[in-house]
């Protein structure tokens, strides 16, 4: 039994949920997400919650239960709060500055690098060491985060790099004099 499939997620108010043609639908104040639904679980809207249940007894539809569950809460999560990552840049001359629709890093190349932002997502470099990537789509905040440290990961010798706020980075000793 999965302890997370277990309990419905509940709708806030100003949040409507539809089921149709295989694809749930969640429309919240910040915008409106969709999922397709999978075959080996019943989902349900009623009573101001959607509950999340297996369709058979079945070990693949008892193993997709707390995940789909899951995929459902980060839907109405997203469209009422959304979310967000943090990346702080260390090291001499890296720098970080949102254009636009558009990302300059200067990490150390002969050259900068420029990200397109994605659509739904929202950059902000508050400061030149500091990036806030925010949106409705978990997934989308999560990916574009990860594709924004893979330029310069933090290395254990220095720290320098790009990590995620409050990420700890193990540092490995220097030369005994």
């Amino acid at each position: 039994m999965s302890r997370i499939g277990k309990r419905p997620v509940a709708i806030p108010s100003g949040v409507t949920a539809n089921i149709d043609n295989g694809t749930l639908s969640v429309k919240g104040p910040k915008g409106t997400l969709s999922m397709g639904l999978s075959d080996l679980i019943d989902y349900k809207v009623e009573d101001g919650a959607i509950a999340v249940n297996p369709a058979n007894d079945s070990k693949p539809a008892r193993s997709h239960w707390g995940m789909q569950r899951t995929l459902v809460s980060n839907l109405v999560e997203g469209v009422t709060e959304g979310f967000s990552k943090v990346l702080e840049i260390k090291g001499v001359g890296y720098r970080a500055q949102a254009q636009g629709k558009k990302l300059k890093l200067q990490l150390g190349y002969s050259h900068d690098v420029d990200l397109d932002v994605p659509e739904g997502l929202e950059v902000k470099t508050p400061d030149q060491t500091t990036v806030e990537i925010s949106g409705i789509d978990k997934q989308k905040v999560g990916q574009f985060a990860a594709e924004v440290r893979r330029w310069r990961k933090p290395e254990p010798y220095k720290g320098k790099g790009i990590a995620y706020r409050g990420e700890y980075i193990f540092r490995k000793e220097g030369k005994k004099k």
